[in-house]
């Protein structure tokens, strides 16, 4: 219990010095846009007809306290986002980011981690049962549907089931709200509202990530199931769907669980492109419209941080999940 107390406290201490990395280069990038936020601010200000002055550059500048040393600002910066929660005001909406991501980015998690959910309680059980499967149909149909889900687009997916769906039923499943549930206050009709519409990004982003995750649990399943230690498992009289999960899947999710944070950033990224589509208002949206149309650093340091810090998180239940399940990895971390 001791050792496992230290590889949890460990694995903490490395999570929390990941965030602070990923904190200095999220800021660091926010700094290197060409001119202050001040400035970028007040030049939009201009194109809306305002008349700005050097004066007036300068006095923004004070109040965002940008006149501070770099060091300064981005331990300000650290300290509000670790200690508060506060990631400050957006640059160009000038509106709070909490505020402003307080729905959008749980949504956009949510949707995420569903998509992630989907595939792998998919890829997983089809993935070990057809790995062991001598049906030549069965593998041909498991490499059809991966090389499709592969080489098909989410974006030409996305597009294709809008199409089918607004010739089929005069609805192009467009947005994760109903007109009438859209700027209402969170209820149970509400919701329900959400879930029936949510499905549809699920489904997309779900689409790639299971057709990779069949191919790397059939992989590592076909290569575990060769070895030596199965072999003598089943010499010993041990066969059928005991040995297969008693050993070669046992020891093939190990690096599975490993990868949900890769697989959880890559949904993520897909994520933009997806909602530019379906039209939705979360937080890849917004993303994509601070990036490449706002310049709103401010805003898109704050949802790659949220971002980076859920992946990082994951991580940190994956790597206790994996302690749990093998002591090796465990023993490998402390040393013991």
């Amino acid at each position: 219990m001791a050792q496992f107390a230290q590889f949890a406290l460990t694995r903490a201490i490395l999570a929390l010095i990941t965030l602070l990395t990923v904190s200095l280069i999220v800021f660091t990038l926010m700094e290197l846009v060409p001119g202050t936020c001040a400035e970028r601010y007040l030049a939009f200000k201009n194109t809306q007809g305002s008349q700005i002055t050097i004066a007036d550059i300068e006095a923004e500048e004070k109040r965002l306290g940008l006149d501070k040393p770099f060091p300064v600002r981005w331990g300000n910066w650290v300290y509000n986002v670790f200690v508060h929660g506060e990631f400050g005001d957006s640059c160009i909406l000038r509106l709070n980011i909490n505020q402003l991501l307080a729905d959008k980015f749980w949504i956009s998690l949510g949707i995420c981690m569903a998509a992630l959910i989907l595939s792998y309680a998919i890829a997983v059980p089809i993935g070990i049962v057809t790995a062991s499967s001598t049906s030549a149909v069965a593998n041909n149909s498991l490499r059809f549907v991966s090389y499709l889900g592969l080489a098909l687009p989410n974006f030409l997916l996305a597009l294709i089931i809008m199409l089918i769906s607004t010739v089929l039923f005069g609805d192009s499943l467009t947005g994760l709200f109903s007109k009438e549930y859209r700027d209402a206050a969170w209820s149970w009709a509400k919701f329900g509202d959400f879930i029936s519409r949510a499905w549809l990004p699920v489904f997309i982003l779900g689409w790639s990530a299971t057709a990779f995750a069949l191919q790397t649990v059939r992989a590592l399943m076909l290569d575990e199931i060769g070895k030596l230690y199965v072999t003598a498992a089943s010499a010993r009289g041990v066969s059928g769907s005991k040995l297969l999960w008693r050993y070669p899947a046992k020891h093939s999710l190990g690096p599975v669980i490993n990868s949900l944070g890769f697989d959880l950033n890559r949904i993520f990224n897909e994520l933009p492109i997806v909602a530019l589509i379906l039209t939705l208002t979360e937080a890849g949206a917004l993303l994509f419209e601070s990036l490449a149309r706002s310049n709103d650093q401010q805003l898109a340091g704050a949802i790659i941080f949220l971002l980076t810090a859920s992946i990082v998180a994951l991580n940190f239940v994956t790597d206790i999940l994996l302690a749990l399940i093998d002591p090796r990895v465990r023993r490998g971390i402390i040393g013991s």
